[in-house]
């Protein structure tokens, strides 16, 4: 391996001090013109990198910032894109964990990023995550952080969120609007603030219009499409069973479309779907599946802007909250004609 260059070889080759080429390559106003000069060309000339790791250290600040996720999925993965983009724009390089759903790894993606001096850290919580320990330590050491997506209610940090509620709601009402009587909810796991305010949003709209809130007909699973499909299945093999399913998100209404097609029922004239993340399979799958658009890859945005705003600013943005709005689009898997109507 080819030995990389030093201030030391530079500092021999022109027969100087190492503090000479090191005060040289800064621009120190006290070395003479033409010694800076020298040092720079001999620097180029033997491809000298600095020690990025050593100045971090000396600046206490290393461009970097720590981002832990559940997972990889779409969204995720596109709000990904999002801060990434913005963070280069503003000069910093982000480093992705993810905790693949475990509080554990999420406790060790914590510690390794707090051990390679990251300059602050953006989160997702995964969904086994329910004591907040870590995050608190974050917090001691005065650490820049900012919560996304996935927030924690209870503790005071910057966050960036979906109207959960409002999307539940929308999606549930668009049911009801299109003559569905008896809609089932595909919910996420139980400890999951997304999961439990997209849920609340469904009740809330069943109670305003007056339609019976059955708990049967609502199933708690992971975001995976084989437990959709089994959920949906022990749904449709219900008594009275339900003639809509609204699935909190799109991984989920795929798990719910292939049971239903399965058991040989028609979408949307025996049974309506809805999804929610607006993914781009559900608009490739047939019929088209309505879904809810949570625009992450802006939410991704938003998130590394006031990041950055909190880690230049001077004032206290604990409180601070972005929320962004959701919107329905609709597509065939919920949209009935006059003859698609009971």
């Amino acid at each position: 391996m080819e030995k990389q260059t030093t201030i030391k070889d530079i500092a021999l080759a022109l027969r100087i001090s190492i503090s000479t080429v090191s005060r040289a390559l800064r621009d120190a106003p006290d070395v003479g013109e033409e010694t800076r000069k020298a040092v720079k060309a001999l620097a180029e000339e033997l491809d000298y990198q600095p020690n990025k790791l050593a100045l971090s250290l000396l600046k206490k600040q290393t461009n970097t910032i720590g981002l832990i996720i559940p997972n990889l999925d779409w969204v995720l993965a596109t709000m990904v894109k999002g801060i990434d983009e913005v963070a280069l724009e503003a000069g910093y390089t982000v480093m992705v964990c993810q905790s693949n759903e475990s509080f554990g790894r999420e406790m060790v993606n914590t510690k390794r990023l707090l051990e390679s001096l990251v300059d602050g850290f953006i989160i997702s919580v995964s969904s086994e995550t329910t004591i907040f320990e870590h995050i608190k330590k974050i917090q001691s050491k005065k650490i820049p952080l900012v919560l996304f997506d996935r927030v924690i209610d209870s503790i005071s940090v910057p966050k960036v969120r979906l109207d959960n509620l409002e999307g539940g709601k929308i999606a549930t009402q668009h049911l009801i609007d299109q003559g569905y009587k008896k809609i089932a909810l595909l919910a996420g796991p139980e400890n999951l603030n997304i999961s439990n305010e997209r849920k609340e949003g469904y009740f809330q709209v069943l109670k305003l219009n007056k339609q019976k809130a059955d708990k049967n007909l609502v199933i708690h699973c992971d975001f995976n499409q084989d437990y959709a499909y089994m959920a949906t299945k022990e749904l449709l093999s219900m008594k009275n069973r339900p003639d809509a399913i609204f699935a909190i998100s799109d991984r989920l209404a795929i798990g719910a479309m292939l049971a239903i097609k399965e058991m040989g029922l028609k979408i949307p004239k025996d049974i309506g779907l809805v999804g929610f993340n607006n993914e781009p399979i559900a608009k490739l799958v047939t019929p088209n599946i309505t879904s809810v658009e949570m625009f992450a890859f802006e939410m991704g945005k938003a998130t590394a802007k006031l990041f950055i705003e909190m880690l230049h600013g001077d004032t206290d943005m604990s409180e601070k909250e972005i929320i962004v709005k959701p919107k329905l689009f609709i597509r065939e898997s919920s949209k009935r004609g006059v003859n698609d109507k009971p």
